[in-house]
């Protein structure tokens, strides 16, 4: 069942990449077989100008792109090239944890601990991470699991600060037939996605999400990474005030379990896929905390 911080052997010594370790040749294969129709859902949002973010942390994206084309062109022009062929480049700046991204295990500490006993002492430098960076986490294959907790109280989604249970995350799963297996990629989906680009000021403001007790029922679960389509995952503000960020340290740091934030969750929800096989390809940006990525559903 799920690492914790004191053990650390599970997948030897030296293990960077985590509950990943669980998706097996036998556990892809099993997940593509759930493909009937060859049909793609995107659970990706748009990484964009403006896209939300905690402005006291995370930098905006930027792009530029200058007149690269008309540069191209009189070079080549001056090569003897006829043909006018131009090209367009452009500059991008961003964190990484803005739009659709998945969190690598170094992303966070618990104190100096890292996942599987690193030091963030040794391990966290200006430029990037020495141990634990998102070019550590393979190609993802997987069974997705999509839990619909939006109605639990009601109403179309659930309002910030909802903190979810072990037993509401129970009781949607039964409800939905569902029994979660190893190396599973569960998304949640609160309805929270609703504000993103809409009204970022309240997808920013709080929101619904995990709780640390449901944090850890799932990685009992021998799940392999979890997503919401809110910033954090988790609920916001925490239930317990002097505590920050808890269900990042656990999942991160004693379990090896990724994170994927900011994921699009209402066309799988509207076409009721409670299973599928999910595809998400982490990009090995070396020593970075995380990457965006480009999740799908194929079914």
């Amino acid at each position: 069942m799920g690492n914790t911080i004191h053990d650390h052997s599970r997948w030897g010594a030296g293990d960077q990449q985590g509950a990943a370790n669980l998706l097996t040749p036998e556990r892809r294969l099993a997940a593509l077989a759930l493909v009937k129709e060859g049909r793609i859902h995107d659970l990706s949002q748009v990484i964009e100008t403006g896209a939300p973010r905690y402005e006291h942390v995370q930098s905006p994206y930027v792009i530029h792109a200058g007149p690269a084309w008309r540069d191209g062109i009189r070079t080549r022009r001056a090569n003897g090239a006829t043909n006018d062929a131009g090209s367009n480049l452009e500059r991008v700046g961003m964190t990484m944890h803005v739009g659709t991204h998945i969190d690598a295990l170094g992303h966070f500490t618990k104190g100096d601990a890292m996942y599987n006993g690193f030091s963030a002492e040794d391990s966290v430098r200006d430029w990037g991470l020495v141990n634990l960076g998102i070019e550590h986490a393979p190609p993802m294959i997987a069974r997705g699991v999509c839990l619909d907790v939006s109605r639990l109280d009601g109403g179309d989604f659930l309002e910030s600060g909802r903190a979810l249970s072990a037993a509401d995350l129970e009781q949607t799963a039964r409800a939905g037939g569902v029994t979660l297996e190893p190396g599973d990629v569960v998304c949640l989906y609160t309805g929270w996605g609703r504000f993103y680009m809409a009204d970022n000021p309240r997808y920013l403001d709080g929101e619904p999400g995990i709780d640390a007790e449901a944090a850890r029922w799932l990685t009992g679960q021998d799940v392999c990474a979890i997503g919401a389509d809110n910033m954090a995952v988790e609920v916001l503000p925490c239930t317990e005030m002097e505590i920050s960020m808890p269900v990042h340290q656990h999942t991160l740091v004693e379990a090896g379990v990724y994170l994927i934030e900011n994921l699009r969750l209402d066309e799988i929800v509207a076409a009721g896929l409670s299973t599928f096989c999910m595809i998400l390809l982490p990009v090995k940006f070396k020593g970075a905390t995380g990457c965006p990525i480009r999740p799908i559903a194929l079914v």
